[in-house]
């Protein structure tokens, strides 16, 4: 028997994070295997959560994936899992469509999951009940298997709830979790820190688990949110691009660490070999591609500045015609220089252009895109691209007449209206693609660095 649920909250910043975390380490330390899931689009709340499960996130999004490719992602990744962990964003019935088709509460239906709703305790006693009762009321399809009290103000307060909840209710209070510092991660501009980037991170994830274990009745919520029907994968996948392998080169350090991993593993099932290196202390790896992904280049651009030689390295190989794709932290890197709180570091160099930082977000949210004829990837596409971005920063001095991937239909991009800047045979973005089903941009990358390798032979061969 197998549990599945999903962790929502009634509104943001209630801590369903911070439980999520905790229950996918405490369930772990059980011996249990645990698949984490993310709703929407979102990079660093699954980077605690692969920490926390050892597994990796995956992310569910309805905006860029149809119901059957959610459902179909789910069984794949869970089949092989005691435990499916699913959290949600934002409140339990928010989204972007008014009547809910694109919210938790709706991935919680698709998906067949009961949900465990994490409730801000802060400040409430008696109102508790309302509460519970609008968000049992509101959609009768939907069970909520029980109740996590976040922040509650010690052993007087949590009695107080308990016995408001049992006498008015029928939902099961699984567990009460203080307000107390070690359940808290540090934010900053894009959210949470990264847990990349913090040595500190598998401290933070025993401290709050160890909390979880103690306060949540864990064999009770594995009771009432286990499954009968184990998760069946689907058998087709998508077919990989035949063809000699080709080296891709991608930072994965603290400085950028925003990358789906079922886009990884599509590049290597598309005949990539993938070489991971440090940005901040190594050179680049021999490669006939480079992906840069997001991150926070402007934390670390003391030592991004510092490392002259793969700087050098990189403003070389795009001069001679690297295929490069670079998603937001990845353009900023690229630039001239990169400016935050009123100090400017030099970058690589290779985009004409300077990247700046903003106190407030200049684009965030979901992105629609229409190619222009001068995308440089094989399968132009005509069909709207769906994707997301979330960036402070803007691209600012761009040098002569820059050419662009994409025509923004939604969104910022670099300049409100477009997006995918083009030099060589770079494209950078601050768009951040997932490759689906409608839009396989792994395979078109890995078929235009293969392309690029055979006219580098070709042309060195025409040289002997």
């Amino acid at each position: 028997m197998t549990s599945r649920f999903l962790v929502a909250a009634a509104h943001k910043s209630s801590g369903k994070t911070t439980v999520s975390i905790g229950l996918a380490a405490a369930l772990r330390a059980r011996g249990l295997a645990v698949q984490p899931f993310k709703k929407g689009p979102d990079y660093i709340d699954p980077l605690w959560l692969s920490a926390a499960a050892a597994r990796p996130c995956r992310n569910l999004d309805f905006n860029l994936s149809s119901g059957d490719e959610l459902r179909a992602q789910f069984a794949r990744h869970g089949a092989a899992a005691d435990v499916c962990l699913v959290e949600g964003n934002k409140g339990l019935h928010d989204g972007m469509a008014l009547d809910g088709a694109d919210s938790n509460a709706a991935l919680a239906r698709l998906l067949g999951l009961p949900v465990v709703l994490v409730l801000d305790a802060r400040g409430m006693t008696r109102g508790v009940a309302p509460l519970i009762l609008g968000y049992q009321a509101f959609e009768r399809g939907l069970r909520i298997a029980g109740v996590i009290l976040n922040k509650t103000g010690g052993a007087r307060h949590e009695a107080k709830l308990r016995a408001v909840i049992e006498r008015y209710t029928d939902v099961p209070v699984l567990g009460m979790l203080p307000d107390e510092p070690r359940m808290i991660i540090t934010e900053r501009h894009l959210g949470l820190m990264p847990a990349n980037e913090t040595r500190l991170a598998e401290d933070r994830i025993a401290a709050i688990a160890g909390i979880v274990a103690q306060r949540i009745d864990l064999a009770r919520l594995l009771e009432l949110t286990a499954a009968p029907l184990p998760l069946c994968p689907p058998t087709g996948e998508r077919a990989g691009v035949r063809g000699k392998p080709v080296r891709i080169a991608i930072p994965r350090d603290a400085a950028f660490g925003f990358y789906y991993p079922d886009d990884l593993e599509l590049l290597s099932a598309a005949g990539a070999e993938l070489r991971f290196f440090d940005s901040l202390r190594q050179r680049l790896p021999e490669c006939d591609g480079l992906f840069i992904g997001g991150g926070f280049p402007e934390c670390f651009m003391d030592e991004l500045e510092a490392n002259r030689g793969l700087r050098a390295d990189i403003r070389r190989a795009v001069e001679a015609g690297l295929p490069v794709y670079a998603e937001c932290g990845g353009l900023m890197y690229l630039t001239r220089s990169l400016t935050w709180q009123g100090r400017t570091r030099p970058m690589v160099g290779a985009i004409a252009g300077d990247a700046v930082m903003h106190d407030k977000p200049v684009g965030r949210g979901l992105v629609r895109l229409q190619e222009t004829a001068e995308h440089p990837w094989p399968g132009a596409t005509r069909a709207e691209v769906r994707a997301h971005e979330f960036h402070y920063s803007s691209l600012e001095n761009l040098d002569g007449q820059p050419r662009f991937a994409y025509r923004v239909l939604r969104g910022h991009g670099i300049d409100g209206r477009h997006d995918g800047l083009i030099h060589h045979n770079v494209l950078a973005s601050y768009t951040h693609l997932r490759s689906t089903v409608g839009h396989d941009w792994t395979a078109r990358f890995v078929a235009f660095v293969r392309q690029c390798a055979r006219e580098r032979r070709r042309a060195l061969a025409a040289t002997l």
